[in-house]
């Protein structure tokens, strides 16, 4: 019989098909079970809208059988089957989906169609068994008919359309699968532990069974007579096997699924040993149709802070997984989140691999991202325990999604942050904070350091502590980008203890201030004259109670800042304009009065230098020259 050519530029279109559009020869096997899972679809609305079609839902599957001697793989259904005129509508003309037309010819509001879920819409699924197969024959009897047609192609230089013998109405797609070439392996596509993988990867969720005849090893009976030296004997068999689980987990109502079930599903999906902190089971109608089941993990994975790490969620569309990490699905700030996201609604390009961007999109993220932060609240209120293993584990990840994209995400993530107070003596959360908070209190006090223990001991925490104000005590290289971009809460600014106005004075104090800067200005001088270019000002300090001398910033930079940028950016980072303060009322400003008083500019100097250099260790900052210290240390004290 002369074959037939394909309708639409088919050589050049079925090239782009079987080379451009699928990013992954594997896929095909995905694409075969969605038409065979539409066909099945099909006949089951027919049987709910025609008496004369008797069919049990529960008879309809799939069969996939390959054939290692033949080189074939076969796909069948026991669906609505194909007519010849279906046949050369469908397969002869690439793009016409025959699904995709029972899907608009459905009526709105048809109850039956409710009960089904046709996947295919673009018509070029089945074309991807070109990418795996050189020829592939399709065996089909329609519904009602007692004719079978035979379909066969080996590509893009047409097909024919032959009557055939078929027992059963259904289809059977039959490939030839191509010979390995120097860097493809076809051969896998022929191995039934491929293709288990790839029904459980791709098909785990198509709503009829999907069969295979696999072997298992199986132990044999005992035999009667068996000595008592018996040992267990085994064999091997082969059995049809349904390898797909048909109904997610997530379509489930959340009262009929136990939290073992929840934990189960989320160590085989996504490789945790562990058991997951919380569980987020939703779904929404409307506008946007979804279900989602989303995990947050107990520990930080392995390679959580590494460019390899890639968030994401699985999407499925009607059952059929499209995308393993749909990054769009989730914010930075909850790049952490695991889960599955499942929806009719996306907007998927032609070959089903890649999401479009669409306001469903947008929609859905948006929705999650809220459920996330829900479920982290109540965690933190109702079990503040497992909330601050999460904190532990993902705080930081939370403090750059303040920082990030210039603030933009600082309402949605503020509530969820924890820092040490200085009162409680444990993490609070800001709103707990403000609440102590009393009446007088002009800010919202911070400081930071490398350990709760260090940040004690600074000496601008002292007399903001004597106020009775707490402080929050930070110890990640990030906080202090996190306090400057926070900048105020109801109000009030967030202010480092170390700011010179972190304590507002009255007139009296400033007047009182004023006096001692002026009194000590030939000190300030003095010293700023010895220690050069090392520090931008030398000032009398405001904050200071006890401590000698202090560190603090004029400029955008601040010392913080500088002290993470020295990790960053190693051994010459972006400095902070330096500001050495002293306490006029401390011993050490009185000697160093004296020394200027007697003119004695070799002491002077030394004790600039010392008291620069104990300013620097106390902001956690290397001294410039540790061998010069120590002799100053050590010419002191003979």
């Amino acid at each position: 019989m002369a074959k037939k050519q394909f309708k639409a530029e088919s050589k050049r279109l079925l090239d782009l098909m079987v080379n451009s559009i699928y990013t992954h020869k594997e896929i095909f096997l995905r694409e075969l079970i969605s038409n065979a899972s539409d066909a099945e679809d099909k006949l089951a609305y027919k049987s709910l809208t025609d008496k004369s079609v008797d069919v049990a839902r529960g008879d309809l599957k799939i069969t996939v059988v390959p054939d290692k001697e033949g080189r074939t793989l076969t796909v069948s259904d026991n669906g609505v089957g194909m007519s010849k005129e279906d046949l050369e509508s469908n397969l002869g003309t690439i793009a016409r989906s025959g699904s995709g037309q029972f899907k608009a010819g459905l009526a709105e509001g048809d109850e039956a169609a409710d009960k089904i879920d046709v996947i295919g819409q673009f018509g070029v699924g089945f074309y991807s068994a070109f990418m795996v197969a050189d020829h592939v024959t399709v065996i089909s009897r329609a519904w009602g008919s007692e004719e079978a047609w035979m379909w066969q192609s080996d590509g893009a230089d047409g097909y024919t359309v032959t009557q055939c013998e078929k027992e059963v109405p259904g289809t059977d797609v039959i490939m030839h699968i191509k010979a390995n070439a120097d860097e493809e392996n076809y051969d896998q596509y022929l191995e039934t532990y491929k293709l288990q993988e790839l029904i459980k990867k791709y098909s785990d969720y198509i709503r009829y069974p999907i069969v295979m005849e696999v072997e298992d090893y199986r132990q044999k009976d005992k035999p009667e007579d068996a000595p008592e030296d018996y040992k267990p004997e085994w064999e091997t068999v082969k059995e049809w096997k349904t390898l797909n689980s048909m109904v997610p987990l997530w379509q489930r109502q959340r009262s009929q699924v136990t939290p073992e079930e929840y934990n189960a599903f989320y160590k085989e999906k996504f490789g945790d040993w562990q058991d997951p902190l919380a569980v987020i089971h939703t779904s929404a109608e409307g506008a946007v149709t979804y279900k989602a089941m989303l995990y947050i993990p107990e520990k930080t994975p392995y390679d959580f802070y590494t460019r390899e790490y890639q968030k994401g969620l699985q999407l499925y569309s009607s059952g059929v997984l499209i995308m393993d990490k749909c990054a769009d699905l989730l914010p930075d700030h909850f790049r952490f989140v695991k889960g599955v996201v499942d929806s009719a609604d996306f907007s998927l390009n032609i070959s089903r691999e890649v999401l479009q961007h669409t306001r469903q999109l947008k929609v859905i993220a948006s929705a999650l991202e809220k459920k996330i932060k829900n479920e982290l609240l109540t965690m933190q209120k109702e079990d503040r325990e497992k909330y601050e293993k999460f904190w532990s584990a993902f705080g930081t990840q939370l403090k750059y999604g303040v920082v990030a994209e210039y603030g933009q995400h600082k309402e949605m993530l503020q509530d969820l942050l924890l820092f040490w107070s200085s009162k409680e003596e444990k993490n609070t959360t800001l709103a707990a904070y403000k609440d102590r908070m009393p009446e007088d209190q002009p800010f919202y006090y911070y400081a930071c350091g490398e350990s709760v223990e260090k940040i004690a001991k600074l000496p601008q925490v002292e007399r903001i502590l004597d106020k009775g104000y707490e402080i929050l005590y930070c110890t990640e290289d990030v906080d202090d980008f996190v306090m400057k971009g926070l900048r105020e809460m109801d109000g009030k600014e967030f202010k480092s203890v170390t700011e010179e106005d972190a304590l507002p004075q009255t007139d009296e104090e400033k007047k009182q201030a004023e006096e001692k800067a002026e009194a000590g200005k030939p000190v300030l001088e003095a010293v700023k004259e010895a220690l050069g270019d090392q520090v931008k000002e030398v000032r009398v300090s405001s904050i200071l109670k006890s401590g000698a001398c202090c560190l603090s910033a004029d400029g955008p930079v601040s010392i913080e800042m500088e002290r993470y940028m020295r990790k960053v950016e190693g051994s010459q980072p972006m400095k902070a304009e330096r500001v050495l303060e002293l306490n006029p009322d401390a011993a050490p400003f009185a000697a160093l009065k004296k020394a200027v008083d007697a003119g004695d500019k070799d002491t002077v100097a030394k004790y600039a230098k010392v008291l620069y250099a104990q300013a620097l260790l106390l902001a956690d900052l290397p001294l410039e020259d540790p061998a010069e210290y120590t002799g100053l240390v050590c010419s002191l004290m003979i």
